[in-house]
């Protein structure tokens, strides 16, 4: 067997994004030896993609917002689905965390008074998104590794790990290889924080980068660990069209917050057309209510109309856009439009939105100062992931913990926009304590058997031995296509039992892929390895989606347009069992009294 370097940490923290690079930070703080392992080179993590703003209840632009408006926004943009203990914490923690992350440098908008600034966003009651023009994601991981480099954090850059070794019922360290050389590496620790990001990789239309492919979520699956509300992929309803070569970049949903309105090729703003019962009485209804809102947030007021249809939640607006689409009332290229000319002059948009202007003047020779966005739904973020303990983060595996987009429970059905930022600050933190606190109780690094390595190096060398085979590249685009065209925004029953049958013949084809060449940097191995985490992926997703026998947030069913009260309080868990991905039902925590009532208080004004 071709021989690996060893490395030895209280705890290793897998992904550099900012969930990873928070849990890193916490861990070290707390006295633990920490490592930081990149798929790719540290600040390019999918966090810089970021846009729109940090959801945090400051009161800095409204005071009428608080923690228990927060927590009752996630709740009902997630259907009630939503782990309560986790949305709870969350809504919680999160102003402190922006204010931390002020603490540290992170440079802001601000007020006139010199405050945090905070915009509007789907799903918010409130001006809630502490911002950086559109750029706060990248300004987030900039001063979490300022912050981080100083601590004695050992970062491995181009490391992809592959598989989570155990000592029995624990964790014992993780197992991957140097993408640059090929050389295979082991980290032995006393505990592992996932922080490895979405699967967005598996569809054909993503806003999502290329590590997105499914790492943590299917490591986690194989190690034992639990995976909940797979059936939940959320595609964000504004992505680039056109050109087809940046087809799925994202359009921050702030293009709407600042008071961007959404057109069909007729110049009718459909969205009014679309507002769900659920949302009745919180959204203008006419042209004239949702003027004098984006007037009132221009002049720097408190609004005293309701906010536009545009700022429904991001499931609603993306089954609206592609509705207009599906009976011909889209825009030249298959979307619709997305105009902010006609609401803001030229200088505000360049001050408000640069990343935007600069986006669609480079990519797509539009000038968005002068002329309307194409836009259309694109596979954006995903709320399932590992089940973990709302408190520590740890899954059902002792000493694996999980946070940021890996984890699942916080969001429900469907994810409000901006709370994906908070989210990675909240439970990194939590995540990177609780996984030091959980080597402190562990005096010694688990022993791992050498067949658990042994194992992993023979799977993954096995496509360079084959004489003939697979190619890579077409089966991953073969897959991209089967989970987009029937695994996507609409299900059906007859498309997701397609989609198994489409899955299991990859399986097996993949089983023959053939990669040439040596092992040194070789994309064509890399996405081989990869392939076998997008697949298990795609059928939980696939499994789940077909026993969702409703329509809830990001799932909608054709053949079960509706929503039942009986699927209303129970999560789908995804299990590796002996003959494969089972999926089960389980009961929601019950909320506790005083959380109900808050909820109540919504529904009454």
């Amino acid at each position: 067997m071709p021989s690996y370097e060893t490395h030895e940490y209280d705890v290793v923290v897998v992904g550099a994004g900012g969930a990873g690079l928070r849990a890193a930070i916490e861990a070290s703080a707390r006295g633990a030896r920490t490592a930081l392992i990149c798929k790719s080179l540290l600040g390019k993590a999918h966090t810089v993609m970021a846009e729109g703003g940090i959801a945090a209840a400051l009161a800095n632009v409204d005071t009428r917002d608080q923690w228990q408006v927060h927590f009752r926004d996630t709740i009902k943009g997630g259907k009630f689905l939503n782990q309560w203990r986790m949305a709870q914490l969350h809504a919680q923690e999160a102003a402190e965390r922006v204010l931390e992350l002020e603490q540290w440098g992170a440079v802001f908008d601000r007020t006139k008074d010199g405050r945090i600034l905070q915009r509007n966003f789907g799903g918010h009651t409130y001006p809630r998104l502490a911002h950086v023009g559109d750029r706060t994601g990248l300004e987030m991981i900039r001063t979490l590794q300022d912050r981080g480099v100083h601590q004695g954090i050992d970062v491995h850059m181009e490391c992809t790990i592959r598989r989570i070794l155990k000592d029995g019922d624990r964790v014992g360290g993780c197992f991957g290889y140097h993408r640059e050389t090929g050389r295979f590496v082991v980290f032995r620790a006393k505990a592992v924080v996932l922080a490895t990001g979405g699967i967005g990789r598996c569809w054909a239309i993503s806003s999502n980068s290329w590590e997105y492919t499914g790492d943590g979520h299917a490591m986690a699956l194989w190690a034992g660990a639990e995976l909940i509300d797979m059936e939940f992929v959320q595609f964000h309803p504004t992505g680039m069209v056109w050109p087809l070569s940046v087809q799925g970049t994202l359009i921050t949903e702030g293009v709407r917050g600042e008071g961007g309105v959404l057109v069909n090729r007729e110049g009718r703003r459909f969205m009014f057309e679309r507002i769900p019962e659920l949302y009745r009485g919180e959204f203008a209804e006419t042209e004239e209510e949702a003027t004098r809102w984006v007037q009132a947030v221009i002049a720097g007021r408190r609004p005293d109309a309701r906010r536009p249809p545009e700022l429904l939640t991001r499931d609603v607006v993306a089954r609206a856009i592609r509705r207009e689409v599906r009976e011909g009332r889209g825009s030249p290229h298959g979307g619709v439009l997305l105009d902010i000319a006609s609401r803001r002059t030229p200088e505000e948009i360049k001050r408000k939105l640069p990343s935007m202007y600069q986006q669609f003047k480079e990519l797509a020779d539009v000038d968005i100062t002068r002329e309307p966005m194409e836009v259309g739904p694109t596979c954006h973020y995903m709320m399932g992931g590992v089940r973990v303990d709302p408190d520590t983060q740890e899954s059902t595996v002792r000493g694996l913990f999980a946070a940021g987009e890996v984890a699942g429970g916080l969001h429900g059905a469907n994810r409000l926009g901006g709370n994906s930022l908070s989210d990675l600050l909240v439970f990194g933190r939590r995540a990177g304590q609780f996984a030091a606190e959980s080597a402190q109780r562990n005096a010694s690094v688990a022993q791992v058997d050498p067949d658990q390595i042994d194992q992993v190096v023979r799977e993954s060398l096995a496509p360079f031995e084959r004489t003939d085979g697979e190619n890579p590249y077409a089966l991953h685009e073969e897959l991209r296509s089967t989970m987009h065209n029937l695994v996507g925004i609409v299900r059906t029953e007859e498309e997701l039992h397609a989609a198994l049958g489409k899955l299991q013949q990859f399986r097996q084809r993949s089983a023959r892929i053939k990669v040439g060449g040596n092992i040194q940097y070789n994309p064509g191995w890399h996405l081989a390895l990869d392939l076998k985490n997008m697949l298990d992926v795609s059928e939980a997703v696939t499994r789940a989606a077909l026993q969702r026998k409703e329509s809830r947030g990001a799932h909608t069913r054709d053949d079960f347009a509706d929503s039942d009260a009986r699927w209303a309080k129970l999560n789908l868990i995804v299990r590796q069992g002996t003959d494969g991905i089972e999926v089960s039902p389980r009961p929601l925590p019950e909320m506790p009294p005083e959380l109900k009532k808050l909820l109540e208080e919504g529904e009454h004004g």
